[in-house]
């Protein structure tokens, strides 16, 4: 069921009775990266999943990253009702949860930042840049090889034609000035000098494979968060909820329902 949060700001799919788990999608893709996971843990769970502003039926927001965390944050409160909610972002949703969970102490009470980091390395800097330029300039059609390099590894995208051309609609659905602006948003990010404002559990994970943000970056976060721990899912790329959806529910099961079994649908 779609609803609308935020002052009407912010829309959102609400599945399944529980806890609150909050689910924030990638740049590069779009809430329904999830539909492969949220039926499973609808069953313990209201899974809440927005589209972040600017993308689909949600507001666009002026001010950077520090802006989308903060009307995710008014989200967050009025979705779950005040309760205890664990988020969980992939990707550009992680770098937002990250955000949120500096700027708003106490609006998560467990994160899973899948596929993030705190920090770029310059070579990650300047593809975000170069990407950004060349969306102005010539639009999303010219990137997206590029974009899907950077979500699936080639073998994964061959084996997987149909999923792909999904994934490819999605993303040029995406605004363009939302896109820019994320952009640069991650561009000159880097959050490691308040990655000891965020006290709560995490679960760090990180696809092996992940081109967009490799590996180091969550090792990184993993060692400068308070309470943190490592998960790296073999074989995969930037969207293993997608790739690899079993393995992903296995991993995040213990950390969610101190071990209660969830399986894909």
């Amino acid at each position: 069921m779609n609803q609308l949060f935020a002052d009407g700001t912010v829309n959102a799919e609400v599945l399944g009775e529980g806890p609150p788990l909050v689910l924030f999608h990638s740049l590069l893709s779009d809430r329904a990266s999830f539909d492969r996971i949220a039926p499973s843990l609808a069953r313990r769970f209201r899974v809440i999943v927005p589209e972040l502003p600017g993308f689909g039926a949600s507001h666009s927001v002026e001010g950077g990253l520090p802006a989308v965390a903060d009307r995710m944050a008014a989200f967050v409160r009025e979705a779950t009702a005040g309760e205890d909610a664990i988020v969980l972002g992939n990707g550009y949703g992680g770098f937002v949860a990250l955000q949120m969970a500096i700027r708003h102490p106490g609006i998560a009470s467990r994160l899973v930042l899948a596929d993030c980091g705190a920090a770029f390395s310059e070579p990650g800097r300047e593809a975000f840049r170069n990407m950004a330029a060349a969306a102005r300039a010539k639009g999303l059609a010219a990137i997206t090889p590029v974009a899907m390099r950077r979500l699936f590894a080639p073998d994964y995208q061959e084996a997987h034609p149909e999923l792909m051309r999904e994934r490819e609609a999605a993303f040029l659905r995406t605004d363009i000035e939302v896109f820019h602006a994320a952009c640069t948003s991650l561009a000159g990010l880097d959050l490691r000098p308040e990655l000891a404002k965020v006290t709560v559990p995490v679960l760090v994970m990180v696809g092996d494979q992940d081109e967009a943000t490799p590996p180091p970056m969550s090792e990184e976060l993993s060692v400068l968060l308070p309470d943190a721990r490592l998960h790296v899912l073999q074989g995969c790329a930037h969207v293993p909820p997608l790739q690899a959806p079993e393995a992903f529910l296995e991993a995040i099961a213990p950390f969610l329902a101190h071990g209660a079994e969830i399986r894909a649908a």
